[in-house]
């Protein structure tokens, strides 16, 4: 009875289950949206700063200090690459000095990479604006962030020197080329930050083969718990490694994590405000139904049929449309999904902007049984609850007054 009631208005039916349809698939597009968009920034920003993962001595992190060292790289290499899920790793070894140019000094992080290694994990070499990107058999040479750059007042080709402190205390001190300028698009990252090779800066800075991070690259951002937990089971188990700590990219980017709860409470807003609207629409929707048959409710009362009975069959019609339109708007919502999750969605206008932040110009969101069930959940719960007040309203419904009913 409840199937044939839903259909005695097919025009009405069906506008409701298009506009739950709607709902359904706007916000499973929409969460497949984020959440694409959440994976691409982040791994956009552990290609340029941390990687998947860390690996470095205990406290450095807070402290910085030049001599918290991992002292057998090469070791701890090894252990990664009988990891399974890493892709690529790269040492680094980092130290604040002061920069100078013929004109002016300014205090910067001085990182000592691995140029083909560092390629493998960062997205350091696609940043280049001006010149070049290390190579192998660099020694003085330097890349140099863009505002850096601009407030020391080089060029490529100009002599930078560099003063700082040697992990054994002594002077760390030397001149460098400018290479090749980067811009990130990030100002704190561009102004205060030059790279050089990693065999030079251990000169230098005497650092005896020493590094300070072991960056981490895993095949997918899914591998990382395994691959952290593997690695700390295995440099707990061997002596010489006990002092070091294992870092993942969500502690060693907590403002990232903070960023995606506010765009995800964001988001949550207004996917409110969308449900809110269809509720009311579909809430008028039940109660004109109940309005139109209330003469029809009091003939059923009248020989027999309770209160409850009818609340029932009517929950039954809302449930049938809601399950209906939710149906269309799953098929609805996951094709048009997959198809830009191939295809990418290109935002006009901001291909070189994005490029800038190391992004690609094309997001691609990311289908999951996660946003499917969310999205359609949202609506259903919404859909129902709206269905309540109308269905219950007949409770109140005496026989003889909704037979005069006009």
């Amino acid at each position: 009875m409840a199937w044939r009631n839903v259909w005695r208005n097919p025009r009405r039916s069906i506008l409701t289950i298009l506009a739950i349809a709607f709902a359904t698939t706007t916000l499973i597009f929409m969460l497949s949206w984020q959440f694409g968009s959440y994976e691409t920034m982040i791994n956009s920003a552990v290609k340029l700063h941390t990687g998947h993962l860390q690996i470095e001595a205990k406290e450095y992190r807070d402290k910085k200090n030049i001599r918290l060292t991992v002292n057998s790289p090469k070791a701890v290499g090894r252990v990664l690459e009988n990891t399974p899920g890493v892709a690529a790793y790269t040492f680094r070894a980092n130290a604040f000095s002061m920069v100078s140019s013929e004109k002016r000094t300014y205090g910067a992080l001085v990182s000592g990479i691995d140029p083909l290694r560092e390629a493998s994990v960062s997205s350091l070499k696609d940043l280049i604006r001006k010149g070049s990107y290390l190579s192998a058999d660099d020694t003085n040479q330097a890349m140099v962030g863009r505002l850096l750059a601009k407030n020391l007042q080089v060029d490529l080709g100009d002599e930078l020197v560099l003063l700082g402190q040697g992990r054994d205390g002594s002077i760390a001190a030397t001149v460098v080329e400018v290479k090749g300028i980067f811009s990130s698009g990030q100002d704190e990252f561009d102004r205060q930050t030059i790279h050089i090779p990693l065999l030079f800066f251990q000169q230098v800075y005497t650092m005896a083969g020493t590094v300070h991070n072991v960056v981490v690259f895993g095949e997918s951002l899914d591998h990382v718990p395994q691959i952290k937990r593997s690695v700390k089971t295995v440099l707990k188990n061997q002596s010489d490694m006990n002092g070091l700590s294992v870092l993942d990219w969500t502690e060693l980017m907590p403002g990232l994590i903070e960023a995606i709860k506010m765009d995800l409470v964001s988001g949550f807003v207004f996917y409110i405000i969308l449900i809110i609207v269809v509720a009311f629409s579909i809430l008028n929707t039940f109660l004109m139904a109940i309005f139109e048959r209330t003469r029809e409710f009091g003939v059923l009362m009248a020989i027999g049929t309770t209160p409850g009975r009818l609340t029932k069959c009517l929950l039954l019609e809302s449930a049938s449309i809601t399950m209906l339109g939710i149906l269309v708007g799953i098929v609805a919502g996951s094709l048009i999904t997959w198809y830009f999750q191939v295809h990418g969605i290109v935002i006009s206008g901001t291909s070189e902007l994005l490029r800038q932040y190391g992004l690609p110009e094309r997001i691609y969101p990311q289908l999951s049984c996660l946003s499917v069930s969310i999205g359609a959940g949202i609506v259903s719960i919404i859909t129902l609850l709206t269905a309540l007040y109308p269905s219950f309203r007949v409770k109140r419904l005496r026989p003889v007054e909704a037979m005069l009913a006009v």
